[in-house]
This record gives structure tokens, sequence and C-alpha cells, in this order.
């Protein structure tokens, strides 16, 4: 088909013909392909262009003039279509896991040559728990709209300062809603001005919320700047926490409050200074039969109970081994190591955050465990210190994959197998390639749903040494 001259700002209809991670729906507008984030597949949607490229262009949804087939259910939160989090909760979850499966699947076979390597695809494992599932939530201090009232929340979708104020979101459990509405109630009854980000002026940034899946207990954790902190009562603050649980409101038990000092430029939540306001700085998660302790800024999988699917996995997909070393890469609290202990003579952890170690490093104590190792560094400055010598390399690397002088490193130690579990099966894609360049090929993979409701999918993938 010839260009149809499509210009900058023309409003154009299209029926969404494909769908690729994450969250892009495609069709063809004369001979130009027009991405659409958001857009669903067989969804007709009436679209504004909003930037031209070769042979391609970029649009966002005016409106879905009609449905896609997929979705078949009514969303569950108030929220849904404003806030920037959960875009898939028009579906069922049996087509959010067909949706995502679909897509992890149609990302391996581009860069996995089928014919010469038939791997086997198990699909995709749903998490047993569909509501309520978050163990941790970061909510932001801001105001609705420019000027508008304080809110406590998430960033509405497609912006950078405005707030959705949380008040049913159904991916938490019911008192992550009740301590957001009281601390924000709190906020507005003593004026206390939100931060803000372009002048970095202002008090009130984050508060995070902690809630063990196995316990219920709760670690909550205020986050402000320094700039008039006096004129914050954090005393009541606390004090009307307390209340609220005494009360009945909440149905977890209040572990710990916390106040964390964050002056950085960034937006985000940086630890400059930590005070115990109530009670203790950590909570306790149970997964697979371990204990881990976990504090404010200990990374642990936000799906407990989905994590231990995805663990499972990744035990079955190293094996019985029992003499073997496995080296655990970007082990983060040490959580895949210490799940792998069982079945090897030793694991080494590696990771770049020093915390994170101390923490790995006490959870293998608590859980009694002699045979784990983790060394706090870069694994590409890391891996040539290390005198053990691995025979199965389990790679967990962060959202952007491994990098790629790294990778050669990991390439070059000639493993039998590797086992790498991915959160963004964009970056395993990538990563697959050069794998397979050097000699290894897939044997198995499948997807796990850790974030039910939203775009997100975490990938498992098992390789081993081509014979050949």
């Amino acid at each position: 088909m010839e260009d149809t001259g499509l210009k900058k700002r023309d409003i154009i209809t299209g029926t969404i013909a494909e769908y690729d991670f994450p969250n892009k729906g495609s069709f063809m507008c004369g001979d130009r392909k027009v991405t659409i984030k958001g857009a669903l597949p067989g969804q007709e949607v009436s679209a504004q262009v909003i930037k031209l490229k070769s042979g391609r262009a970029e649009a966002r949804t005016l409106e879905v003039l009609k449905p896609s087939p997929l979705e078949d259910s009514k969303p569950v939160c108030s929220h849904f279509g404003q806030c920037g989090g959960c875009s898939y909760q028009t579906m069922s979850y049996e087509n959010q896991l067909k949706l995502k499966a679909d897509m992890v699947k149609k990302l391996l076979d581009g860069v996995i040559n089928t014919e010469e390597n038939p791997y086997k695809w198990e699909g995709i494992i749903g998490s047993p728990v569909t509501s309520g599932y978050r163990n941790k939530m970061e909510y932001s201090f801001g105001d609705e709209y420019k000027d508008g009232p304080l809110a406590l929340g998430l960033h509405k979708k497609n912006s950078m300062y405005d707030i959705v104020q949380m008040e049913d979101c159904d991916i938490v459990s019911p008192d992550y809603n009740a301590i957001v509405d009281y601390t924000v109630k709190f906020c507005k009854d003593n004026e206390l001005p939100y931060y803000r980000k372009i002048q970095h002026t202002g008090l009130l940034r984050h508060l995070v919320i902690r809630q063990s899946y196995t316990s219920k207990e709760l670690l909550i954790n205020l986050v402000t700047s320094s700039q008039n902190i006096e004129a914050m009562d954090l005393d009541e603050y606390v004090a009307g926490l307390l209340r609220l649980e005494k009360s009945g409101s909440l149905s977890g038990k209040i572990a710990g409050i916390l106040h964390t000092t964050n002056d950085s430029m960034a937006d985000a939540v940086i630890c400059e200074k930590l005070d115990v306001l109530y009670g203790t700085e950590f909570i306790y998660e149970e997964l697979l039969g371990l204990k881990f302790k976990i504090s404010p800024f200990s990374f642990f999988q936000t799906n407990t109970a989905s994590a231990a699917r995805l663990y499972s996995k990744a035990r079955e997909y190293v094996g019985d081994t029992k003499d073997k070393v496995i080296f655990d890469l970007y082990s983060g609290t040490g959580t895949i190591a210490q799940m792998l202990s069982a079945v090897a003579r030793k694991v080494v952890g590696v990771e770049i955050v020093s915390e994170a170690v101390d923490a790995a490093r006490a959870n293998a104590e608590l859980n009694g465990l002699d045979n784990c190792q983790f060394i706090a560094g870069d694994v590409l400055k890391v891996i040539d210190s290390i005198t053990d010598k691995p025979d199965i390399i389990v790679l967990d690397p962060p959202r952007d994959g491994i990098n790629p002088k790294a990778l050669e490193k990991i390439i070059a130690y000639g493993v039998d197998e590797l086992v790498y579990i991915s959160c963004k099966p964009t970056s395993l894609a990538r990563d697959l390639v050069t794998l397979q360049e050097r000699g290894y090929r897939v044997v198995k993979a499948c997807a796990v749903d850790q974030f039910v409701n939203t775009v997100h999918v975490e990938s498992v993938v098992l390789m081993s040494k081509d014979e050949k």
C-alpha cells in the first residue's frame, strides 16, 4: 500500500493486529506501522499521531471504538484508566495469562531457530492469588492536578506529576488503603506541604508500606525531606496509626513505623537517615520452608505466593545436583541461592548492593545454611576473583539484563547448564542471542506471572552447552 501522507496530530482509526511487550499494539496505516501504547489485540481505536519515523508512527488512543475479544471483565478498581498501574483489568485472568504467554513465546521464537533448536515451551504459571497480592507498595505525595488538594497514591497514567489518591487499590490488602487514607488526612489536617520535584522544596515525599504475606505484619515507612520537619508531629502521626490498629481497622499488626529522611534531588526513595519511631525496622516472610528477614530497603519479590512457584521452577530447572557448585549471579538478598542450597554442595551469590548481601548472609544464618557464600560487588569485576569454579550458573539480572562484558565472562566458564530468570523478556531475548552465538541452546522455557493485572511478567529459561 502507498503512504497515505500521514502527519503529526492526524486522527486515524484502525484495529490492533499485533501486540508486543511491553503493552504495545500496532496496525498498518498505508505503508506505516502505527504503534499505540496500551492498545490491546483486536481493539478498534481512534488515535492521534504523536510521532513520525521512517516507515513507522506512534499514536495515542483517543477512544476505544470496539473492545478486544480478550476484554471479558469489568475493572475491579475505581481508579482503572486513571491510574498508570493495572492496565489489564478488563480481561479475565485466563485471558491475561494467555496474552502474557503468547507475548513471551513470540519474543523467544524471534531469537531461537526453532527448526535447529526445538525447545520445550512449558507455557505460563499463574499466580495463586489475584487480589491483594503485593507485599510492598511505594506511594508518592503530590496533588491530583496542578495546585489541587494534597494526594497520596500512584502517578496518573502518562503523567510525571499528577497523583491518583488511592482509595480502593485491588492489588494490595485493605490495610494499605486504610493507612494511606489516615496518612493523607493527617497531613492535610496539619497543612503539610508535599515535596515539589522541580523546585526541590517541601516536606512530604513518599510512603512505603510492606506487609508479610504469611504473618500479616506491617512495616510503615514515611519518607520526607528535612525541610521544616519540625512542623510535623511525628509522635502524633505514630499515635494515630496505633489507634487505627487498636480500632480493628487493620487485619495485620504493625511491627514498625519508620521515618526516612531524603534530601536527594532524585525522585526515588533514597535513605540518607533512618529513624525507628515505633517497634522494629524489619518483618519476616516465609517462602518454601525458609524464613527471610526483610528490612525497609531489602529487595524481595512483591508477590510472595507466586514467588514460591517461580523459585520452585528455577530449582526444577537446576535439578537434583547435590555435589555441584552453583553460582547465583545478581543474587539480591540471596533468596534464590538459599532455595538452591538444598540441591547443591555450595552456592556462591554475587550482588552489587552491599546492604542486600548483608541481608543475604543474615538470612542464611537464620535458616541454618552453611553452604551459601555471598560476595558484594559488580559481577563484571568480582567473577575474576572467585576461586570456586561453577558447575551450573543461575542468572537473575536487573530489568536491563546483563552487561555484555559480564556476559562474556559468564560464558567463558563453559558450564554445562545455565538457568536465566528474567523480569523483562526483551532483555532476555537480547541476551539469548549472544548465548546462542557462543554455543548454548535453549532446552526449555516458561513464563511466570508475578504481577496480576499488569503488563509485567517473569520468564525462566534452561540452557545447555551445545555439544556440536
